[in-house]
């Protein structure tokens, strides 16, 4: 394939996922009680498969949990998902998560992701900004499974612990990365 007809096809991948992420709208998709009851489901799954997520609850100032997020791309991608931030065990705000990339990628996937505040620093940038761009800001540790077994509460030192769990679907590739966490109206 001749590298203009690349770039247009990519162009057009590009616009399309915009289009997709665009026509979700502004408004939050569920409503408040079903986001709730989600982000309970997906706290206790993350909870039963990761015991050091369960340990570090009870220390974290803040817990920020997006039940669903999927992601789909075909050289160009595009990720969305919508969650709850909790403070001692209660919804306090609602937030959404995009995201895009472009590299070697193909395929679908749903995951859950949940953020352990830990500093009340970590937590107020968070709720200030308009827009957190992760990779600014506090600095985020991602837990994968490994680490997950020697990650206990005296060994965790960072602003925010980051898991991802229950992955369905397909997705493979590499590509770079940019997520973007805003505050919503339920």
């Amino acid at each position: 394939m001749p590298r203009y007809a690349r770039t247009r096809l990519a162009a057009l991948l590009l616009a399309v996922l915009v289009t997709i992420l665009m026509s979700w709208g502004p408004a939050m998709a569920a409503d408040a009680a079903e986001t709730d009851r989600d982000a309970s489901a997906a706290l206790a799954l993350l909870y039963q498969t990761t015991p050091a997520a369960e340990q570090l609850a009870p220390q974290a100032k803040a817990i920020l949990i997006f039940p669903s997020i999927v992601k789909a791309g075909f050289i160009v991608g595009a990720q969305r998902g919508e969650g709850a931030l909790r403070k001692g065990g209660k919804t306090v705000a609602y937030y959404r998560m995009t995201a895009a990339s472009y590299g070697l990628q193909a395929g679908v996937q749903s995951f859950g992701y949940a953020m352990f505040f830990m500093t009340d620093a970590a937590v107020a940038y968070l709720e200030k900004s308009n827009g957190w761009e992760v990779g600014v800001g506090p600095s985020v540790v991602v837990v994968d499974e490994g680490m997950g077994r020697s990650l206990t509460t005296t060994t965790a030192k960072d602003d925010v612990y980051a898991f991802i769990f229950g992955q369905k679907g397909l997705m493979a590739g590499l590509g770079l990365q940019g997520s973007k966490i805003t505050q919503i109206d339920p």
